[in-house]
């Protein structure tokens, strides 16, 4: 539980992952990344992400899981219609995606913005998550910091420049291989303002106590996005919630201390050894 060392991407990193595939799920034909054997662990990106976010990560997962992460609307290789979407609709999205390939249920991690999806698959559908595991989330935008929307008004470039900071530690930075930035997708005004819509709809601060699920929350005490007073609240209203630190950790967690926060999912999941 100690150690918090840094792993930063690696020049091979870059390539990896770059092979995926479509699942029909529901009406929409979803990018998916679907990778080892055992238990399976389905892995949400955030707002400015895709499938792709999560390359560090599974290398340190370990053997004993499946570990699958997919395109949400407007991302990756996801279709979907030009229409507005919720928080309601990208929960039932992932359930759709779960059915398509089979699953009656699956340990859930979300980061960022993918957490709150995670959060509201959780009170929607709760017979089809075994755990969640939320990472620099928050359990209302509202709770955000006002970066937020400076950095979603932001030209894709702009975003990618602020990135580094925002998302690393000092250290972090200083030991990046390739620009942060890289992990953010490019996405058309279109997209970005559908997506921006359905995040600032979320908020189930009054509806924290209805999450069943066994929950892990993981959070940097220095999010600059994701303040650390909302990892509390959601600690102190989830009824089966852990809450454990990353200290000193910004928004990028789950890249920076990829080993830290992987070995910690392991010590969580049942039947796995860290």
């Amino acid at each position: 539980m100690k150690d918090q060392s840094v792993t930063l991407p690696r020049a091979e990193d870059q390539s990896a992952e770059r092979a995926g595939s479509t699942v029909r799920a529901g009406v929409f034909d979803v990018g998916y990344i679907d990778d080892g054997d055992g238990v399976p662990l389905v892995l949400i990106h955030g707002g400015e992400s895709d499938r792709h976010q999560f390359t560090v990560l599974r290398r340190h997962l370990g053997a004993g899981l499946r570990v699958i992460s997919y395109d949400q609307r407007d991302s990756g290789l996801t279709t979907n219609p030009p229409a507005p979407y919720g928080l309601a609709d990208l929960a039932d999205d992932l359930v759709a995606r779960l059915d398509a390939l089979k699953l009656s249920a699956a340990h859930v991690l979300g980061t960022s913005f993918g957490g709150a999806i995670a959060q509201h698959v959780a009170l929607r559908h709760p017979a089809r998550i075994s755990s969640l595991i939320l990472v620099a989330t928050t359990p209302s935008y509202a709770l955000g910091s006002p970066i937020v929307d400076a950095l979603l008004s932001m030209s894709h470039q702009d975003r990618q420049n602020a990135a580094t900071e925002l998302f690393f530690t000092p250290k972090g930075r200083s030991q990046l291989y390739t620009p942060p930035g890289q992990t953010l997708t490019k996405r058309t005004a279109e997209q970005s303002r559908r997506r921006r819509n359905a995040a600032r709809q979320h908020d189930i601060r009054d509806r924290l106590p209805s999450i069943a699920a066994r929950t892990l929350i993981l959070h940097g005490t220095e999010d600059q996005l994701a303040p650390w007073a909302g990892a509390l609240l959601m600690a102190e209203q989830i009824p089966n919630a852990e809450l454990q630190s990353i200290d000193g950790g910004r928004h990028a967690i789950a890249i920076e201390f990829a080993n830290t926060i992987a070995a910690r999912v392991r010590e969580f999941l049942p039947l796995l050894k860290p």
